[in-house]
């Protein structure tokens, strides 16, 4: 029998491992897709990746299905709904940014012709960067790449997208493939 190897952040988990398995590291060019990673990952600032995983369908609920318009478009008594929804992480500063953030991506979409096309522009010939990773303690919290795209985010007026958030990001949206050598998903 043959033993299949996965990252080992996954652990057992069956939501974790199916994310692992079928997301995680793929390369992601459709805007919609990297609008919800925004929001998830600036939700997840401070928590674990799980936390908010387990979360998603409430997120998904709550953020009229990452449509950014219509998230950009949110009011007070919006931010007021989310605050109360028990199905997201109910943290106001992180539910601004994502409406703040909303908008911000709707202009980069203006400037760039697509979110799609501004991030993957950092990275050389927009092609996804393959790291060599033997253990979990090869993969770097950030790199200069992040560095620059979330300091390029900041002047723009983002907020919950540092340096670390990105690579994350970046590590989801496949940008970079960190999975472990061996990994069935590499």
């Amino acid at each position: 029998m043959v033993e299949i190897v996965r990252c080992g952040w996954c652990g057992t988990d069956p939501l974790y491992v199916k994310y692992h398995d079928e997301e995680w590291g793929k390369p992601v060019y459709d805007d919609k897709i990297l609008f919800e990673f925004l929001i998830l990952e600036g939700a997840q600032a401070g928590l674990s990746w799980i936390t908010i995983l387990r979360r998603r369908d409430g997120y998904r609920q709550a953020f009229a299905n990452f449509d950014v318009e219509k998230v950009a478009a949110f009011t007070d008594a919006d931010v007021e709904r989310l605050i109360n929804d028990a199905g997201i992480i109910r943290n106001r500063l992180k539910v601004n940014a994502a409406i703040n953030n909303a908008k911000l991506f709707i202009a980069i979409q203006k400037e760039f012709g697509s979110f799609a096309d501004y991030m993957w522009g950092f990275l050389p010939d927009k092609k996804p960067i393959l790291n060599k990773v033997r253990s979990l303690g090869d993969v770097p919290p950030r790199t200069e790449i992040s560095d620059r795209i979330s300091k390029d985010m900041k002047k723009r007026g983002f907020k919950f997208f540092g340096t670390t958030i990105c690579y994350a990001h970046m590590q989801a949206t496949g940008m970079v493939n960190d999975h472990v050598e061996g990994c069935i998903s590499r």
